[in-house]
């Protein structure tokens, strides 16, 4: 999803269109995700994975609960989209991420956010980047 994300922003660059990432952590009370995660519709396959991943889901669910502050809230994702939304014009975030649990995807992101800089300014169209003030700060 991210990598769909960082194509749109870049192709909807020359046309002065603004995006925002927004990248949810780990959310272990306010939602049904794991509860309605896809399962396999051929059982043979399903049989497969019970046998070297059952309960795998619930094991998640339960490590993640473990690590995830208490205060952890759903809403704060739809907070930080009503937040970035109001924002002016070339104010908004290239991406945040909300992740109270802190699982690392932020510093991937950063890393992944400056090669893709550097790569796209070393063959001349650092234009598709984007132009916000976050830029400068949290990518180069």
């Amino acid at each position: 999803m991210d990598s769909l994300a960082v194509s749109y922003a870049a192709e909807l660059a020359r046309f002065g269109i603004e995006t925002s990432i927004v990248v949810p952590g780990s959310f272990t009370s306010g939602t049904n995700h794991f509860l309605n995660a896809g399962q396999p519709q051929d059982k043979h396959v399903q049989e497969e994975y019970d046998a070297k991943y059952n309960g795998l889901i619930d094991q998640i669910s339960e490590k993640l609960a473990a690590i995830s502050p208490e205060d952890a809230d759903v809403s704060m994702v739809s907070d930080e989209i009503a937040r970035i939304v109001s924002l002016p014009n070339g104010e908004r975030p290239y991406r945040v991420h909300i992740d109270p649990a802190d699982d690392g995807s932020e510093e991937v992101s950063i890393v992944a956010d400056r090669i893709r800089t550097e790569f796209l300014t070393r063959v001349g169209l650092d234009d598709l980047l984007p132009k916000t003030s976050e830029r400068a700060a949290d990518i180069k």
